[in-house]
């Protein structure tokens, strides 16, 4: 049986990454979560891609995404994801200060999952989590689903 997908947290306000960190465990979540303080950073893991740790083969992933973050932004982030034939059919969840309806519509047009505006509201960040979670136990491990639910 496969791993349960790996939560990638990227989120360079240290108090903002603790909140959701925070948010996820009071929610339940027992997923594997790493923390990213850039967008360079999330991109060399998931492509594998310099010194640092990479992404095992066959583990499934949750991108948590900031927009604003140093060295390479957030719709970079997801940009690159989505012209990989491997790593598009990560959800990606944005979470950002910005309302402007403009830029959320640009992150959906992208091919982000979700957009959730900060301050982060408990009741619709987890139930983001536990729809990303079952629709990744339908397309992960076929038909786990219906022995969990």
């Amino acid at each position: 049986m496969k791993r349960d997908p790996v939560i990638i947290l990227a989120e360079d306000d240290d108090g903002h990454a603790g909140l959701m960190y925070k948010t996820l465990k009071r929610a339940g979540v027992e997923n594997d979560i790493l923390h990213f303080e850039d967008g360079e950073k999330v991109l060399n893991y998931l492509f594998r891609r310099g010194e640092d740790f990479h992404r095992e083969e066959g583990v499934s992933h949750i991108l948590l995404l900031d927009l604003r973050m140093p060295v390479v932004d957030g719709k970079e982030v997801i940009r690159q994801l989505k012209q990989d034939t491997e790593l598009q059919s990560i959800p990606i969840i944005v979470v950002s200060t910005t309302d402007d309806p403009g830029e959320i519509e640009n992150c959906y047009a992208l091919g982000c999952s979700k957009y959730i505006i900060k301050p982060i509201q408990y009741q619709e960040f987890t139930e983001v989590i536990t729809q990303l979670g079952h629709y990744l136990l339908k397309d992960i491990i076929p038909g786990l689903d219906s022995v969990v639910e």
